[in-house]
């Protein structure tokens, strides 16, 4: 890609990026320059050459990384091999999660571990092993991606919209506590977005369409677009906020 790269020489590690969201912050982080451990829960053909392309394409280097993000063996086996690589870990992109959505008295309490087991507990986990590696460098960025559902309190949505404040709040407490080794935390909340997870978002709230000045659903890029500014030197001085990117939904 010609023209100025707004990551170039950062090394970033982004989970889930086999679709949605994840897969396009790797497609946006890569054009601008960075180097990436692409993660995803397995290993398939089609994302080995999605990525040997996307790496040609872009003269980059991306070293896929497959685990189950609620295995703790393997994702110490994972964050091994970042730390083998001799790489920096400039930015952190935690970005894999799974949906659910049911009634508060419909919600079993194995749905309730589940959604937490990858949602907060798996990439509160991975920060605390890969937050060491920006501690020595002096500087990062975490990018956490959450969700209005974490601020809105939507109907069906006890389970989930609780995973995902647990983020919220957490981003909060790790920018505060590593201010002073230079590494900034920041929250990203997509409003309804246009991934596989809208098909399992409540109707009522699947009706609702942005009556502001984007009167759209989301899409990945333009989710994408806020972690580039975030993961960039250009939010030098933006640490420990939430930002929505919804269109200006109600």
């Amino acid at each position: 890609m010609s023209g100025f790269r707004l990551l170039e020489g950062k090394t970033a590690v982004i989970t889930g990026c086999n679709r949605g969201i994840g897969k396009a912050v790797l497609e946006t982080f890569v054009a601008h320059g960075a180097g990436v451990f692409a993660c995803t829960r397995r290993e398939t053909a089609a994302f080995s050459e999605f990525t040997r392309l996307l790496s040609e394409k872009h003269s980059v280097t991306i070293i896929p990384l497959y685990f189950d993000a609620s295995n703790t063996t393997e994702l110490k086996t994972a964050v091994k091999q970042i730390a083998a690589s001799g790489l920096p870990v400039d930015v952190l992109v935690n970005n894999a999660a799974i949906g659910y959505n049911a009634l508060f008295q419909m919600s079993p309490p194995g749905k309730l571990k589940e959604v937490f087991e990858i949602n907060f507990f798996s990439p509160f986990i991975l920060t605390q092993y890969l937050v060491k590696f920006m501690v020595r460098q002096k500087s990062g960025s975490i990018i956490n991606i959450s969700s209005t559902a974490g601020m809105d309190g939507n109907e069906g949505q006890s389970v989930y919209g609780a995973s995902k404040a647990a983020m919220i709040c957490w981003t909060k407490v790790i920018a505060a506590e590593f201010a002073k080794s230079g590494i900034r935390a920041n929250s990203i909340a997509p409003g309804m977005t246009g991934t596989d997870m809208i098909l399992c978002i409540p109707e009522v709230i699947r009706g609702k369409i942005p009556t502001g000045g984007v009167k759209r659903i989301g899409q990945p890029s333009d989710i994408a677009a806020t972690a580039l500014f975030l993961a960039s030197d250009l939010s030098a001085h933006i640490s420990g906020q939430l930002i929505r990117v919804d269109g200006g939904l109600p």
